[in-house]
């Protein structure tokens, strides 16, 4: 088992939100996001380790998307019908805020609250998340575990 660090979830969290941003920036080229959210996937996602538990935020009709297509049209809209694209909102940053970080022998779970800044509106919006990383032969951190949803009670 390779031991995980806080510093390493914080780094794939960076990451993460930076890659929810670049794809976002690039709304107005096809090409260019799927191409930024394929990367994302490969890079931040766990589905070649043996698959994803992935529960999107505004996921409602198909609340749970085990494969890699599927994370991919809540990123940028594609096979399922409900989605219309998260990341081309577009948000112009994505702060991670209060959580949890449990570290055990060969993952970590981290538990809290993001922040995504609307690009139009100047407005933040809070998520309730939990993840969960492993790494990969490479040793890099993905995601194995992404569950994601507004707070209870959120208009």
């Amino acid at each position: 088992m390779k031991s995980i660090s806080e510093q390493e979830v914080l780094a794939a969290q960076k990451a993460w939100g930076e890659a929810i941003v670049a794809i976002g920036a690039v709304k107005e080229s096809k090409e260019k996001y799927m191409a930024l959210a394929e990367q994302a996937l490969d890079d931040l996602y766990g589905y070649d380790l043996g698959g994803v538990a992935f529960k999107p935020t505004k996921a409602a009709e198909k609340q749970f998307r085990p494969s890699k297509e599927e994370a991919l049209s809540y990123f940028v809209g594609g096979c399922v019908a409900e989605d219309t694209g998260f990341a081309l909102n577009p948000w112009t940053c994505v702060r991670f805020g209060e959580q949890s970080i449990f570290i055990r022998q060969g993952f970590a779970i981290a538990q809290g609250n993001y922040y995504f800044t609307d690009a139009k509106s100047g407005k933040e919006v809070k998520v309730e998340f939990s993840f969960c990383y492993i790494k990969n032969e490479k040793g890099a951190l993905q995601i194995v575990m992404h569950h994601s949803s507004l707070p209870y009670g959120a208009a």
